[in-house]
């Protein structure tokens, strides 16, 4: 694979245009999508001199972590790495997975007074909600594929729901506990003392459960629509 070719190999010219190349015309939907997404940000702030959602830029960073994390689990599977290290990365995946769909609640700063330019605004925002949730169905397709000779068809059935619960939950978190992903390792008390906090209120449940069913319906349509086949006619 390109990723054991070009690590593996004495680092040359050579192999990164033969990696520049790979990821150019492997990925380059993925590209074309990213490159639009910025040139609106580029464009709002062309004609409103305001960088007000320039976050968004930010949080498409982190949506594309667990994509990359996936991706570089296929494309090099670390066979003689031991099962610890590779269960290690996958669990670094599950904690930047809500990253992705977490672009969707962005949709709340269109309430803010320096948004401005309402339908730009909204189709704004829209457009890197959609991207992060791209990204979270193609990273959760990549572990899926990962695991599917390693489980039994039960566990593979009920993991992609369970994953989806969890991001569900990493949302809220997120949003309305304020949290980031890598407060896990600087402030995890911080983190279990608030969640112990809200897991007693309905609220969070009824959040939780909203994004995750959301989440695995989105993933099931589109693992139904890459998979189904032109209908027979009768």
């Amino acid at each position: 694979m390109v990723a054991s070719f070009c690590f593996g190999a004495t680092y040359n010219s050579g192999c990164m245009k033969y990696l520049f190349r790979f990821l150019l015309l492997q990925y380059y939907p993925l590209w074309l999508f990213t490159g639009f997404a910025l040139l609106l940000i580029l464009i709002r702030f062309a004609v409103t001199g305001s960088l007000f959602y320039g976050f968004l830029v930010w949080n498409l960073f982190l949506a594309f972590l667990p994509y990359v994390l996936s991706q570089t689990m296929l494309l090099n599977p670390h066979r003689g790495a031991s099962k610890p290290f590779r269960l290690g990365i996958w669990g670094l995946w599950l904690l930047l997975l809500p990253n992705a769909p977490y672009l969707i609640t962005d949709l709340i700063h269109l309430h803010n007074g320096a948004s401005n330019w309402m339908w730009f605004d909204l189709f704004l925002v829209f457009v890197f909600a959609v991207h992060g949730l791209l990204l979270f169905m193609l990273s959760l397709a990549d572990f899926n594929y990962a695991i599917a000779d390693r489980l039994s068809n039960l566990w593979k059935f009920l993991l992609a729901p369970i994953i989806c619960l969890l991001s569900g939950f990493g949302i809220y978190i997120g949003r309305f506990l304020r949290f980031n992903s890598w407060d896990v390792l600087v402030r995890p008390y911080a983190i279990i003392e608030a969640t112990l906090v809200d897991l007693s209120l309905p609220y969070t449940w009824l959040m939780t459960f909203a994004f995750g069913i959301f989440l695995w319906v989105c993933f099931m349509i589109f693992r139904w629509g890459s998979s189904s086949k032109i209908p027979t006619k009768y």
